[in-house]
Parts: structure tokens; C-alpha cells; sequence
């Protein structure tokens, strides 16, 4: 059992990617894991991992001392969420602190955020920038808001993943963070593909083009390590980040820009890009595969797999 005594057990509502690799680096770390995800494969992974798989989202929320919630869609947050509600906590223990760390819009956060205090529980909007990769890493960014209070109880929880855990402020200010974390993502992924076409075009070695500048200070961000490299080799499967789950995020910046009427140029000239990979078979793909999109749109033999 891990050291931490006021939160020993934690629950993850969505072991998917991103929860399925959370779960295990905390079973690792020695927490005790119980979780909850309607699909066969994600609660074998847990099992396998040494967590104990839960029969629903109210279980693992009466359960466990702080709840991580990772899913894909706003009205599954909702569901949830109610199951969250569901639960029957004894008054003696600490009010239950949920971690959401989902992309999402700002309204959908609030929305859980307000359901779960009606029920006592402490909420923190936790977005995490990285993929599943970059934890290995250590490279996870995780924006952190909410009260600070749960901040510090979570925060234990939260260094297991990284050490780069940034508190940002009032609750919803990490998703506004992870907005512009995930605008620079998308544009510096089309830049890196357009940069390897025209390296292409030009009969230059698309791997000596990474070697060069993958480690250069100036140059080099972890959108060319990461991604350039699956350009390079033009094999985009498994995928780091699905084109198909990319545009729900896109939509969501989108969305954001237009209610605090900011202009995002550089960001609406890069989303037909994306749709195009949807529309030429790559949704399950990596979103490095807009390099396919931009090699056929300059003629070049792609390598789609």
C-alpha cells in the first residue's frame, strides 16, 4: 500500500489510452487502483496491471479516496457523473475529490463540477497535454485548477504521472490552458508534415531531415520528435492521437475562439487538413498522417498502411 494514508485508493472512470496508462503507473507506484470502463479489453489491461475492476462508475466512486475521470465525450462526463452522484459515502470519510482531466468544453465542466459539489465532492479540472508516449517519458504537462485545498490532496496522485504538474488557478483555467496547448499542437503538426513534404519534394533523406533537426534547441519540439518520426517512417498505426478523436478537439478550440471572438488563422487554415485525412480513410490513423494529406496534395507516393 502506498505511504499516502488519506488517499490510498484510486478510482479511474475510463481506462482507455490515456486511463488504461494512468491506472498502471499508479498500480506501479503502489496505490491500490480500482476502475471502471464498459469495454472487455480496457478492464482486462487494469487486471492485468494489478487493479481491480469495479461493475460501474458508482462503485469505483465509493470505493476510492479520489476518482480520475479520462473520457472521450461530454455526455458520457454527464453520465457519469451521475453515477459519481449515485454513490454512498460514509459522512466520517473526506469528501471525495474527483479528478477530470477529459478535453471538454468549458460548459461541460462546469456542468459536472456544479453536480458534484451538490453531492459534496471536491472537483479539480486537471487536462493533461501529452500522449500515453510522452508519459513514459516523464514529458506530461498537467494543468491543474480548482480549489487548492484538493490540489494539494491530489497532488501525490497527480506526481506519479509527472513531475511537470502546474497549478494554473481558478477551476477551468486548465482547460483553457490545454485549448492553447492543443492549438500550438495542431498547428506545429501540419507545419512539421508540409516541412517533410517539401523535404521529399526537394530528393532530401526525410530521415536525416529528422536526425538534424529533432535535436535542435531552436527547432526541435516535441511535436517534430514525436511525430515527425511516424512521418518519416509513414506508418501512423498504433495511433498516439486518432485523427477522428483530434477533431472533437478541434471543434472544441473552435468553439472557444468564436464565443471570446479571437481570430485563430493560422489554426482554421490547418483544420481542412484534418478533415481531408477523415475524408481519404486515416480517422484511425495518427494525426501525423496529415503528411499522407499533404504528399498526395504535392504528388508524391504516400505510405499509407
Amino acid at each position: 500500500m502506498h505511504k499516502n494514508n488519506e488517499l490510498r485508493i484510486v478510482g479511474i472512470i475510463g481506462l482507455g489510452i490515456m486511463g488504461g496508462m494512468m491506472a498502471e503507473a499508479l498500480c506501479a507506484a503502489g496505490y491500490s487502483v480500482v476502475g471502471f470502463d464498459p469495454t472487455a479489453p480496457a478492464r482486462a489491461r487494469l487486471k492485468k496491471a494489478g487493479g481491480r475492476v469495479l461493475t460501474s462508475a458508482t462503485a469505483v466512486a465509493a470505493t476510492a479516496d479520489v476518482v480520475i475521470t479520462s473520457l472521450a465525450k461530454a455526455s458520457v462526463l454527464e453520465e457519469v457523473v451521475t453515477n459519481i452522484v449515485a454513490a454512498k459515502r460514509s459522512a466520517s470519510r473526506a469528501p471525495l475529490v474527483v479528478i477530470e482531466t477529459s478535453t471538454l468544453t468549458l460548459d461541460d465542466k462546469a456542468r459536472a463540477q456544479k453536480a458534484l459539489a451538490r453531492a459534496g465532492a471536491q472537483t479539480l479540472d486537471c487536462p493533461i497535454s501529452g500522449t500515453a508516449v510522452r508519459m513514459k517519458e516523464g514529458s506530461w504537462t498537467i494543468f491543474a485548477s480548482g480549489p487548492q485545498a484538493a490540489f494539494k490532496r491530489a497532488k501525490p496522485v497527480l506526481d506519479v504521472f509527472t513531475k511537470n504538474v502546474q497549478f494554473v488557478g481558478a477551476y477551468g483555467n486548465g482547460t483553457k490552458m490545454k485549448f492553447i496547448a492543443n492549438h500550438l499542437v495542431a498547428i506545429y503538426n501540419v507545419a512539421v508534415g508540409e516541412s517533410m513534404t517539401f523535404a521529399r519534394k526537394m530528393k532530401l533523406d526525410p530521415q536525416q531531415v529528422w536526425d538534424l533537426f529533432s535535436s535542435s534547441p531552436v527547432l526541435g519540439n516535441g511535436v517534430f520528435k514525436l511525430r515527425g518520426k511516424l512521418m518519416v517512417e509513414q506508418n501512423y498505426l498504433p495511433a498516439t492521437m486518432k485523427v477522428e478523436v483530434w477533431q472533437k478537439d478541434m471543434q472544441v478550440i473552435g468553439d472557444m475562439a468564436k464565443s471570446v471572438d479571437c481570430p485563430l488563422p493560422l489554426f482554421t487554415t490547418c483544420a481542412p487538413i484534418y478533415t481531408t485525412a477523415m475524408a481519404q480513410g486515416l480517422s484511425q490513423q495518427d494525426t501525423a498522417s496529415v503528411c499522407e494529406v499533404l504528399g498526395r496534395m504535392a504528388g508524391l507516393k504516400t505510405g499509407q498502411r
